[in-house]
């Protein structure tokens, strides 16, 4: 078979969700990779008053892009923008762009998607189904399509445990669901959103599983591919170690906990954490796509694009490579020390919420007042509360996907491909994952210099100080009040001392009997 930049050579792609996380790292991937590319169409709506060249202008301008500018400098002259709106009525295309993408496409990667846990119903099936549909359409009049990639996700079916590679029944039929939300009103729609998605936990996963049904029933006469990422993190090799641009997912409580915010998480310390790099996600894509544009299989290939199966990490896991990393190469400006408890139990998760979260808040929004400076503590515990309330489910769970269809991909590629394609999560080393992912987030999400790295640990060096003077102020606090003025108190006190007096005693005794 060819390889993979073989076969992309001289192919025409279109691609939606370029300004989104997974879509830049596609693109890049695609240009640096797979040189000989002849163009890349992406479809991109006004924002903010960016017309779609200018957002994928600032795109093109970032990090993400350094290498590729440094190995392709001309790789720009590629990228053709196409003024599109993917929630509009045929994706909102002029005729002529829609002819030149009829006319030219060859493959097709859909990216593009609201991953936002709590969108509402109405606006999620609008983004992720409707749209999916619509450009399904579109590449049914596409004249020399060979590949429609969908994007989807490993938790489309997670109210199963065990997830095969294959497309299940929809929770209901996505016709009928589009219909009725023609004519309900917003009250009606949240009402019986919780009833409708029933046991998945929210509007994501819901419309991502009838998305896929959309694909397989409207696109049967196409050649599909579907990759299905689990939580997908900064990257592990690509561009560079570590790469990550946002707080979405685990980003978001890395940095908390780096910064010391957060404290406690709802979790079970044995539950999988099913993370996968970004890069191995666009690499399985990209695979995939040429699989299934090589060799046009007959039915739609599904891949559980997961770690979990074949190289398993857990929560537990990840808190301690976390706040290891952070305390070896401490984010500045720090609020605590870091420190992150994960309990699966109810009442003890929320005396800790409590007692470490928004006790801590209140008194530091009272000194902020006393201080002159506005309070903002409490209403970003309160923002923090919101993203874990979401993420819970993923880390209080496990599930076991199959991946068959991985493993076939991976040993269909040739040995430079599975070098420069690397889906093989096998090799993956978390310890080292995480902390090139931590201090991603420090370089690249909260643009910290690694320069101020003195600076930052002897600031936690400050509050580690600061912590043992306040519980040494608290124990002559509660002597004072507490101990000292009941005898009952001293008594038990004066056990407890003795106690560890006998036992250190104990213990020195034999240890001078056996030297």
């Amino acid at each position: 078979m060819v390889s993979i930049p073989e076969y992309y050579e001289g192919k025409n792609v279109l691609l939606t969700g370029a300004t989104g996380f997974l879509g830049k790292v596609l693109l890049e991937k695609l240009l640096r990779s797979c040189p000989k590319v002849n163009s890349v169409y992406v479809l991109v709506r006004q924002k903010a008053g960016q017309t779609p060249q200018e957002r994928v202008e600032e795109v093109l301008s970032g990090k993400l892009f350094d290498r590729l500018r440094d190995e392709n400098p001309d790789f720009r002259e590629k990228i053709i923008a196409i003024n599109s709106e993917l929630t509009q009525p045929k994706l909102a295309l002029s005729e002529e762009d829609k002819e030149v993408i009829i006319d030219s496409t060859n493959i097709i990667f859909h990216c593009a998607a609201t991953v936002r846990f709590n969108e509402n119903l109405r606006d999620a099936v609008q983004l992720n189904v409707i749209a999916t549909r619509q450009l399904i359409l579109l590449a049914q009049q596409m004249k020399n399509l060979e590949v429609f990639m969908h994007v989807s996700t490993a938790y489309a079916y997670c109210n199963r445990k065990h997830i095969d590679e294959v497309v299940y029944p929809p929770p209901v039929d996505p016709k009928k669901l589009i219909d009725s939300l023609e004519w309900m009103d917003d009250g009606l729609v949240n009402d019986i959103t919780p009833k409708l998605i029933g046991d998945r936990p929210n509007t994501y996963i819901y419309t991502k599983a009838l998305a896929e049904y959309v694909v397989q029933q409207e696109g049967a006469k196409l050649n599909v591919a579907i990759v299905r990422p689990s939580i997908v993190g900064a990257s592990w090799k690509e561009p560079f170690p570590g790469w990550i641009d946002n707080f979405n997912g685990p980003s978001g409580l890395f940095i908390a906990a780096g910064k010391g915010i957060l404290r406690t998480i709802r979790a079970s310390n044995n539950a999988l954490a099913d993370l996968v790099p970004v890069d191995v996600v666009v690499n399985m894509s990209l695979a995939a796509a040429w699989y299934s544009g090589v060799n046009r299989p007959r039915n739609i290939m599904v891949y559980n694009c997961t770690t979990g199966s074949t190289n398993p990490f857990h929560w537990g896991e990840v808190e301690y490579h976390v706040i290891s990393t952070f305390k070896r190469n401490p984010l500045e400006q720090a609020f605590r020390r870091p420190n992150v408890n994960l309990t699966s139990n109810h009442l003890l998760y929320h005396y800790w919420i409590a007692v470490s979260h928004k006790a801590p808040a209140f008194l530091y929004d009272i000194y902020l007042r006393m201080t002159g400076r506005s309070p903002r503590m409490m209403k970003t515990i309160t923002r923090l509360h919101k993203a874990m309330v979401f993420l819970e489910y993923f880390t209080s769970n496990s599930w076991v996907w199959n991946t068959d269809n991985v493993n076939m991909l991976m040993n269909q590629l040739n040995p430079e491909d599975k070098k420069t394609f690397n889906i093989d999560v096998r090799q993956l080393h978390w310890a080292e994952y995480i902390e090139n992912y931590c201090l991603g987030t420090k370089k690249y999400v909260l643009n910290e210099e690694m320069s101020g790295l003195p600076a930052a640990r002897k600031h936690l060096n400050k509050l580690r100080n600061i912590r043992y003077g306040f519980n040494t102020i608290l124990v002559i606090l509660i002597w004072r009040i507490f101990i000292a003025r009941s005898q009952m108190a001293r008594n038990i006190w004066y056990f407890v001392v003795s106690l560890c007096y006998k036992f250190l005693s104990y213990f020195r005794a034999s240890s001078t009997m056996r030297y």
